[in-house]
């Protein structure tokens, strides 16, 4: 049975930026109670062509910061990151002084997608660093190895998505090309496979049209916290609304303002961290 200061532990949450805000957003509806803290690596954005290694280390880095916080819990509200360093991440999180449970984006969206689909025909929309590893054409197989998966790489998607700014008609044609895969495909389930493209949901849904169901992350993931709390007994005995605290390695004051758009709620203060050089830039793509 876990103790009274686990149970009142904040829930921490990560990405390389905003995106993980949507994530966010769903957690906070339906754990109101609970305290969070969450850390956008905005400086290192995008991680949508980074290595599997650079995420491994990223993640590392992230994960201590968090349990240095004293998280109980740590989501990884990047589907990149999920993609290629969970199992590594899992790994030294179990080894270290504070064990607790990561969890990741990609099993519940992936089950998600599967139980809704109809004709068997599910479409992935990601950053190529996503689509390399295959995480998803793997899990959907787990999950039902009758269901077929159709992957589409989004280098700019994350980047259209991460600024906040004006959808312009290049933004448009752009979606259209990587919507147009998938049509050919004839998926009737897409996945969102990065929490970055929630911020674009209506233009995806109409240019892929009104019977095709998105799948996000954020719902899917509030579920697999609530269970995971359960099984740990660390559900908060809070009675009135959590807290939440946010941390960036970027510019805070640019945090607050586009995150403010992401989490639907304000963003406040914002903690500048620094998680030490930013490494090599992929040379094109996005987290």
């Amino acid at each position: 049975m876990s103790s009274a200061p686990q149970r009142i532990a904040p829930i921490g949450v990560f990405d390389s930026g905003v995106g993980g805000l949507t994530v966010l957003h769903e957690l906070l509806v339906a754990l109101p109670q609970e305290d969070f803290v969450y850390l956008g690596d905005s400086a290192r954005f995008p991680y949508g062509d980074r290595t599997a290694r650079e995420l491994q280390d990223f993640s590392r880095q992230i994960a201590d910061v968090l349990l240095a916080r004293g998280a109980k819990l740590i989501v990884v509200a990047c589907n990149s990151a999920t993609s290629g360093a969970l199992a590594d991440l899992q790994a030294h999180v179990a080894a270290s002084a504070h064990p607790v449970d990561v969890i990741g984006v990609v099993g519940p969206e992936s089950n998600l997608a599967v139980v809704t689909t109809r004709n068997g025909r599910v479409g992935l929309l990601a950053t190529p660093a996503t689509v390399a590893t295959g995480a998803y054409e793997r899990a959907v197989l787990t999950a039902d190895p009758l269901v077929r998966l159709a992957s589409v790489a989004c280098p700019e998607l994350a980047q259209i998505s991460q600024t906040g700014a004006p959808i312009t008609e290049r933004d448009v044609e752009i979606v259209r090309a990587y919507c147009a895969p998938l049509r050919e495909a004839g998926v009737d389930t897409v996945i969102l496979g990065c929490t970055h493209y929630p911020f674009v949901r209506a233009l995806l849904q109409r240019v892929l049209g009104p019977g095709i169901s998105l799948i996000t992350s954020g719902t899917a993931i509030a579920r697999r916290v609530e269970h995971a709390l359960a099984a740990r007994d660390l559900e908060t005995a809070h009675v009135g609304e959590g807290r939440y605290d946010f941390l960036c390695t970027g510019d805070a004051a640019a945090f607050a303002e586009v995150g403010t758009r992401f989490l639907q709620l304000p963003v406040g203060a914002v903690e500048h961290v620094d998680l030490g050089p930013v490494g090599p830039l992929p040379t094109e793509a996005l987290a």
